[in-house]
């Protein structure tokens, strides 16, 4: 969560006490809980019009899937899948004896 560790959210906990004492932090932890269920919400009714305006075959749509990141990933992944399948690696045939390997002027 964000790089937050225990230590961490007890040191916040603590200054949170302090700063607007015991009696006001029950107020803000509760606004805090219908902030987070507000936008829980409102990511829901984003996905789901989403999927209702891509039509049906995207009825199993993960936003998680339109991510960049995962998307490069997906396809290189499946590159290296179809490269395990072939032989990336042409056919090597041994010069003949005295013959000479190829030249590529313009290459040197």
């Amino acid at each position: 969560m964000f790089g937050v560790g225990l230590p961490e959210l007890a040191v916040i906990a603590f200054v949170a006490v302090l700063v607007f004492g015991p009696d006001k932090l029950p107020e803000f932890a509760r606004q805090a809980g219908r902030f987070a269920r507000q936008m829980r919400a409102f990511a829901h009714q984003a996905r789901d019009e989403l999927r209702e305006e891509l039509g049906p075959e995207y009825a199993d749509l993960n936003l998680r899937d339109l991510d960049p990141r995962t998307i490069v990933k997906k396809h290189i992944i499946e590159a290296m899948n179809e490269g395990m399948k072939e032989d990336p690696r042409p056919a090597v045939v041994p010069l003949a004896a005295g013959e000479r390997p190829p030249f590529d002027v313009d290459a040197t």
